[in-house]
């Protein structure tokens, strides 16, 4: 039913009356929302072919891209504390593919670099360190001070938390180990057999690698070069950093990762080193 009112000028507007109590806004919509095309709905099979995607990329960035690791010691401090957690770059350092080299970077450790590698001592544990010295490179300590290819270091990421002096630690490889060193048994074997003069010479595809912390990192002076190959990657920044016991790593029965766990949940935000989130690894 159609009908109009008039204003006094003569206009008149015309609506369209469905009964005497109802909208004719209201209509309108109705009638123009029924109109429109339902959205078809996502059906089972597309929603687990989403999630399946993303666990696929996610799988791939994790296992060819990027890595995560837990700092468990105190060998590179203070640029890594026990509790940092990082992310390590995978591609740069990996071994070079004629396939992408023109669209990838890759490169050599260098001289400086910190790294993640496979222990050449301990199959299947992962290690931080600083590279030292590359292939070629001549290598000595005096009182713990490090001589590049007869040159004093400037190092001013290196500590000496313990102050104390070891005749093998800190005047390498002059000094002969002794049983309380603790020496690799592989190393011990063939040390002797890269040393010449007052130097170790680097041999090709290895490194000389050690921690910030000389005084108390077990590192090439006590199991030798890294092999090349070894190599997995080079952390780049630190996602997250929590207070750590310096012994926790050594607790790996199920009621002290448990117990961890529950810490971790109750003191997350006042152990959290806030500060150290998203610093980058130099």
């Amino acid at each position: 039913m159609c009908s109009a009112s008039c204003a006094g000028g003569g206009f008149c507007a015309w609506r369209l009356d469905a009964g005497p109590d109802e909208d004719w806004t209201e209509l309108a919509i109705e009638k123009e929302e029924k109109q429109q095309p339902e959205k078809p709905k996502e059906t089972m099979a597309e929603f687990v072919a989403s999630i399946a995607s993303v666990l696929v990329i996610g799988l791939f960035i994790i296992t060819f891209c990027m890595q995560a690791f837990e700092i468990p010691t105190s060998s590179m401090e203070n640029t890594l504390l026990i509790g940092d957690h990082v992310f390590v770059d995978r591609v740069r350092l990996a071994p070079k593919s004629s396939l992408v080299d023109m669209l990838i970077p890759y490169r050599d450790p260098q001289r400086g670099d910190i790294i993640v590698f496979v222990s050449p001592s301990e199959p299947g544990l992962f290690v931080v360190k600083r590279v030292i010295g590359v292939p070629g490179d001549r290598i000595h300590l005096r009182d713990g001070k490090v001589y590049l290819n007869g040159k004093l270091q400037d190092e001013p990421y290196a500590i000496h938390s313990r102050g104390d002096y070891n005749a093998y630690r800190d005047d390498f490889p002059a000094v002969h180990p002794t049983r309380d060193d603790q020496l690799a048994p592989a190393w011990q074997l063939t040390e002797q057999d890269h040393i010449d003069g007052e130097d170790i010479v680097v041999p090709p595809n290895a490194y000389f690698g050690m921690g910030d912390n000389r005084d108390v990192s077990y590192d090439s002076r006590y199991w030798g070069f890294i092999p090349r190959e070894n190599v997995v990657g080079r952390p780049g920044f630190i996602y997250w950093s929590f207070q750590t016991p310096g012994d926790q790593y050594t607790k790996t029965d199920v009621g002290d990762r448990v117990g961890f766990f529950l810490h971790i949940l109750t003191h997350f935000f006042n152990e959290t080193r806030w500060s150290r989130m998203l610093h980058v690894v130099r």
